[in-house]
């Protein structure tokens, strides 16, 4: 037998993006279902016990109690009757039920003489799957079982709505984290995230012996800009420039805004040859790429941990340094700290 699915298109896509707005498809055991599910088969004297969530195609069990399947298709499920009927579904002897009777797992493994779902419905009064109980033999159920399967189903409903709530508030949290850590206009890391991962490099620098080295930007004649064009306009160098730095750095860097119209790049695992060319060509790229206004230009002095070294504080000094060199040596150019030599 193979049920109908039918709900009308709208409602079907509904209650599949609410099932999956949930997260819960293809998670591992959790104990609060499982403790459900084994409830409900003690309650019931069944031996077989099933949260069932039915997406398109499948009906997925979160938890299991007498099978070993973790799912079965969707067109073959009892429980996918109980989605389209919405309702409590009580099938005391498949055998005799025209609807049941033919259907491969009553002819078949495992054999379901007895079935008994009650739906699992949302707050949004969509049913996303089952809570069912099954029996290899005939059999009824008390109304006090019944009524203990529906309680145990609206349980199921109120771990899922915490589950969810849980979640969300993680991703609230980490969304919060990500602010707190970030700077609002160029959405780099902030100084103080930048500070705190320099002194992380440095020691894992130290400990392991591997390369470390720091780049320090300045765009040139920010002020004169900004007064010439207005603080929205400068706003929006230092955003383009930021993007700019976002594309050319890897996941193990750190790009921050170090403050005004500064920036800095920490570079684990990166020599002083490496840092030099990778400021070279962020400096071409700031100048062909950051203002439809006029020409914009930046400085940019790279140090390099140096086994003399006696702090963090040091690399950032040397690039500090090798950044005035720049400066003063006509801008729009960069200066390494060993060499003082502006490229």
């Amino acid at each position: 037998m193979k049920t109908n699915r039918k709900l009308g298109n709208q409602t079907e896509t509904a209650r599949i993006e609410a099932l999956r707005e949930y997260n819960i498809l293809d998670t591992p055991a959790e104990q609060a279902f499982d403790d459900i599910t084994q409830m409900a088969a003690y309650v019931c004297d069944v031996p077989i016990s099933l949260i069932s969530l039915i997406d398109e195609s499948r009906e997925w069990f979160k938890s299991r109690v007498g099978v070993e399947v973790s799912e079965t298709a969707r067109d073959n499920s009892f429980s996918n009757l109980v989605i389209m009927q919405n309702s409590l579904l009580v099938v005391p002897d498949t055998r005799t039920d025209p609807r049941f009777s033919g259907h491969p797992l009553v002819t078949g493994a495992p054999n379901i003489r007895f079935y008994a779902g009650t739906p699992l419905i949302i707050p949004s009064h969509l049913t996303i799957g089952t809570l069912c109980v099954i029996d290899r033999i005939p059999r009824t159920m008390t109304s006090e079982q019944l009524e203990c399967l529906q309680t145990l189903g609206r349980q199921i409903i109120a771990q899922l709505e915490l589950r969810r709530h849980v979640f969300e508030l993680e991703t609230v949290n980490q969304k919060l984290k990500i602010l707190a850590a970030s700077d609002g206009l160029t959405e780099l890391w902030n100084y103080r995230t930048f500070r705190e991962r320099l002194e992380v490099e440095y020691a894992r620098s130290r400990r392991y012996g591997s390369d470390l080295s720091l780049i320090l930007l300045d765009i040139d004649n920010f002020k004169s800009y900004n007064d010439t064009f207005g603080h929205p306009a400068g706003d929006e160098v230092l955003k383009n420039a930021a993007n700019i730095l976002k594309r050319s750095v890897r996941q193990s860097d750190v790009a921050a805004r170090y403050g005004g119209e500064e920036f800095v790049l920490l570079l684990p695992e990166t020599n002083a040859a490496r840092a030099v060319e990778l400021a070279e060509r962020l400096r071409c790229q700031i100048t062909e790429q950051v203002s439809a206004e006029r020409p914009i230009t930046a400085s940019f002095g790279v140090s390099t941990l140096r086994p003399a070294s006696i702090s963090s504080s040091s690399l950032v000094d040397e690039a500090d340094r090798a950044l005035y060199h720049a400066k003063a040596r006509g801008k729009n150019r960069m200066v390494h700290c060993y060499e003082k030599q502006a490229l």
